[in-house]
């Protein structure tokens, strides 16, 4: 089934990895460096966007909720609703925080700063 752009709504994971981000006013605001799965819920958790540093060094990076990436075909890349100060102030982590507490902790900062509900936990 389509999306509201008319997009499938099925994408591979190695598609995304790389994609640019923008702001809603076009700034390039970082790239997608991964998507956190959370295998046992089948939801994806979040997506890691990369901001800043060079080459690895002194980046940060943001657990944004993937509902609020919405990909626009004419940027080429996927646009979030917040400003480039809102995204500067948004919790961010290095690499290895990101997996912590199985993800919970950063998706539940990253859920509360952006206000969005986390997904309900199959319960297996």
């Amino acid at each position: 089934m389509p999306t509201k752009s008319g997009h499938t709504t099925a994408i591979r994971a190695s598609r995304v990895i790389g994609t640019n981000v923008y702001n809603g006013t076009g700034d390039k605001v970082g790239e997608i460096e991964d998507v956190m799965l959370d295998k046992t819920a089948d939801n994806i958790m979040f997506a890691v966007v990369g901001f800043g540093g060079f080459l690895g060094v002194g980046e940060k990076y943001h657990a944004i909720p993937w509902k609020l990436l919405d990909y626009d075909e004419n940027a080429g890349g996927y646009v979030v609703p917040f400003t480039k100060e809102q995204l500067e102030q948004a919790p961010a982590h290095g690499i290895t925080e990101l997996t912590e507490n199985d993800g919970r902790r950063v998706r539940d900062m990253s859920f509360s700063y952006y206000k969005v509900d986390a997904p309900a936990q199959n319960l297996y």
